[in-house]
Parts: C-alpha cells; structure tokens; sequence
C-alpha cells in the first residue's frame, strides 16, 4: 500500500478511480462536497432530495458527473452531523474501503478526513483512513486450494489543506504501520492449529527480526523454562505433545532513549481444550483464538519496528496449548509457580492465568515502566462486555487513563472494571496460596485479580479480550484487536509522539 497526501485545491481537477466525499443525514454537504455539488451543476443536491438518505454506513456511487474529473463520485453517509465523531468517521472510512475494495479498485482518494470532529485530530483521521484500507485488503486464504484473486487498494491519498499535509502525513505512515501490525495479527489468529503451533509463533517472531534491524528474539525452550521454574505455565502444556515456547521480542532501536522499557506480554494458547475440564464440543474450534494476546503482541511489535519508536519496547509471550491427556493437569493439582507461590488448579480450563503468571514474573527482570498483558482469558468477560469493550483492569490509576486515552483516539474501546481487594477473598484455596478460579460471580474480575498478585512490583494492566479478537458465526475471523489501541498507547509514550 502507498499513503500519499493529495492536496489540490480544485477537487473537481483530481482525476481518480474513486472521489470520496461525506454527506450528512439531514442533506448537509460537507465542504468537499459542496465544491463536487457546484462543479457538477446541483447533481450533489439532486440526488440527496430524491435518492440517498445519508443515513450512516452507506453510500451512493455517481459515475462521470459533468465537470468533475474524478470517474466515480462516491457519496459516503455520514448520519447526523451532531453526532458525527471519531468512531463515526472511522467507520465512514471503512464503508469507502469495503466498496473500493468490493469494486476491484486499485487507487482512491478519500475527503473525509478533512471533516472536522471533536474528538480527534487530523491525525488521528488520517491514521483511521489508512487503518481502514489494511482491514479491507486483509483477505483470508492461506489454507484455501484457490487464492483470492481481488486486486488490492494499492494507491490512496487523503484530501487536505497544504498547511496540513505534514499532520496528514503522519496519520497516514502510522495507520499504515497499524494496519500491517493487524493483519499479521488476524492472520496467526486465523491460520488453525495444526499450522500455527507454539513453535510456528516462535518462528515468526524470528522472522520479524529477520525484517527490521531493531527486533531482536530469544526463544527458550522447555529446558530453559524449567531453569526458570516456571511451573505454573510448564503445567499447562504437560497434556500435549507440542512443546512450549517462552518468546522475548525486543525492539531496541539505535537511537532509543534511556527510559524504562515498556512490556507487553501476550497469553499464547495456540489451541485450547480446556484439558481435562473439557470444553463442550460446540465451537470448541474458535479456541484456535485463544493465542490472540500472542498474536497481538507480535502484530504491535511489527507496528513499532516499521515506525521505528525511539524507546526500547519488549513483547514477551508464553506459549503452549492445553489438551487433555495422561500427563495434563488435574483437578486438584498444586503447581508451583516461577514467583514461588504455589497454586491449587480447581479447573484446568482456567489456564491463561497459569500461563501468564510466570510471565509477568519474568517481565520484572525489564525493570519496566510499565507492562500491559492481553488474554483471551475469560468467558465471563464477554458476558460483561460482549464485543464491543475489551475489559481493562489496572494496578496503577496512570497508566489506566493512559490506555483509555488511547482507546479513544484509536476506535479500540475498552471498559474499565475493578480488581480491588474485596473480590481476592474469592481466590482462598485450603491447599495453596492461591486458587486457579475464584468461588462463582466476577469471573473476570477475580481473573485479573489472580494475575494483580504477580504484578505488585511495577505499573500493570491486564487487557481480557475474549470477547473482541474474534467474530464469531458467518463472519467468523480474527478482528486484530487490540493492536490500535496497543500501538496508539505506545506511540504515545515516545519522544515521537
């Protein structure tokens, strides 16, 4: 793909396969619109009075309208005006996309982001734009016998005053960089587990580094884990016959500041059972997924290398898979975890938490600024959330706002939930220090709380996106989440930004 800025102050001049131009419900022209509507002679205005509503979502494709050069006009609803904002905007990018795309077009134009909002800025809508061109590209088909043959949106320039083409610019190299972070993301979480095993993830972890002069890997093995003692994730992958693998991924560029490092640190499942506290047969096969946190991580490792952070950032993922077997873990059974804190395993599907432990262990080495983990980790938090907010859970109040800060400007929602001391009696065991699984009620809550226990040196939070990194049914697939909001709260917190 090629961003380009293209800021010709006569739009009805800019010869193109596609002009996107935004309209609004109640027949507003936006701005851009009103230059097409007058060099078209009213055409704009006609067909907002008999034949596009405008309503969000949509849109109207005109073709050779008099005294425009561009070959299509697309009408792109907007809704109405007053509440029209950042998540409006972006999915009004996504709509010009998606039909793009569905018409085979190889080069754009879009206005849209020249549409003010009041809650973002013109970067943060370039940014969208050039997110929303990855995700309609993306198209699933390595395991499929006929590859797709669509062309891709290979060129797309974004509409804006010259004073603003270096702002413009920016969004656009950073969405760019998200948009490829997410596709490699959907595309592990995609692949079935046969293919995309532990040591698959590991493998491209090196190609990574491969890629860019600032990634360096070290994948440890099984003996190396168990000098780690880490007990707690080596128990989980007793059950299969694939051996784990402990992934540290660290961008260290050559101009990279003398700060903290950030830590992100992602539950890699690669497929999930539930061991032998089996999981029901019915789509047990969506828990390929449950490597989400891993493969965002990785995705958000890429984003950063191709835009070059000038801050040491580390990825740090442990991953297995959880099958049930005459080795695997029991009911019953106390682990000991790589922290030294012993853990009584009440139910073998709550595994993330076993998995995750030693990681957050090991992430203390960093002496972090702060350490983000995202799981796929409960149930419950879809019943909370649905697919709409990742949950968000937080030691530290700062780095709280910082996330929710960056959700924002992303389009990456989270919501906020507690993990204050109360619900940690849940976690009582008779036999351990610790339950695997809390007495029944806030599931996610108590989730997060088993993991708060092994983060009380350093800022932590804990994104729980069972219920956004994938979808499920006709639309079944990886979203790529939370890798906008990840490398959002990363370019943030850097000199760059």
């Amino acid at each position: 793909m090629e961003f380009s800025t293209q800021t010709t102050t006569d739009l009805a001049q800019i010869q193109t396969e596609a002009l996107a131009v935004g309209v609004f419900k109640e027949q507003k022209l936006s701005p851009a619109a009103e230059q097409i509507d007058q060099a078209s002679a009213g055409a704009l205005r006609e067909v907002l009075a008999h034949e596009f509503k405008a309503d969000a979502k949509t849109h109207l494709v005109l073709r050779q309208l008099p005294g425009v050069q561009a070959k299509r006009v697309v009408l792109i609803g907007l809704g109405e005006q007053k509440k029209y904002n950042a998540k409006a905007h972006a999915a009004a990018e996504n709509t010009f996309a998606n039909y793009c795309k569905s018409a085979s077009l190889t080069e754009a134009v879009s206005t849209l982001a020249s549409i003010d909002t009041t809650d973002n800025t013109l970067t943060d809508r370039a940014r969208a734009a050039a997110q929303a061109v990855g995700a309609a590209n993306y198209h699933y088909d390595a395991t499929l016998s006929k590859k797709n043959q669509s062309q891709a949106i290979a060129q797309f320039s974004l509409w804006c005053a010259p004073t603003q083409a270096a702002e413009a610019q920016t969004g656009l190299s950073q969405g760019q960089a998200i948009a490829n972070g997410v596709s490699l993301t959907r595309l592990l979480a995609d692949l079935p587990p046969n293919i995309c095993t532990p040591t698959y993830l590991a493998n491209t972890a090196k190609k990574l580094a491969d890629e860019f002069d600032s990634i360096k890997v070290e994948v440890l093995e099984r003996k190396q884990i168990e000098a780690l003692k880490m007990g707690a994730f080596l128990s989980v992958a007793k059950g299969s016959d694939e051996p784990p693998v402990f992934i540290v991924i660290k961008h260290s560029p050559a101009n990279s500041t003398d700060e903290a490092p950030l830590v992100l640190v992602g539950k890699g499942l690669t497929f999930d059972a539930g061991g032998i506290s089996l999981k029901p047969a019915a789509n047990m096969d969506e828990m390929k997924y449950d490597m989400g946190g891993a493969a965002s991580v990785l995705g958000s490792m890429r984003a950063v290398a191709e835009l070059g952070l000038n801050r040491e950032i580390i990825g740090i993922i442990a991953a297995c898979e959880n099958l049930p077997s005459g080795k695997a873990n029991k009911p019953g059974d106390v682990v000991t975890s790589m922290a030294g804190k012993t853990i009584e395993i009440l139910n073998t599907d709550a595994e993330g938490r076993l998995v995750l432990c030693d990681a957050l262990t090991y992430a203390e080495r960093f002496k972090p600024a702060s350490v983000i983990n995202i799981a796929t980790l409960t149930g419950a938090c879809v019943v909370a959330l649905g697919d709409i907010n990742s949950g968000l859970f937080s030691n530290d109040d700062a780095l709280a706002e910082q996330l929710k800060e960056a959700s924002q400007q992303s389009n990456d929602s989270v919501w906020q939930l507690p993990i204050s001391d109360e619900y940690q009696a849940k976690l009582k065991s008779n036999f351990a220090d610790i339950a695997n699984i809390g007495t029944p009620g806030a599931g996610s809550i108590t989730a997060a709380c088993f993991l708060a226990r092994f983060t009380e040196n350093y800022a932590w939070a804990h994104l729980d996106i069972a219920g956004t990194a994938w979808n499920s049914g006709a639309n079944k697939g990886a979203t790529g989440r939370p890798v906008p909001l990840l490398v959002q709260y990363l370019i943030n917190q850097t000199v760059n930004a």
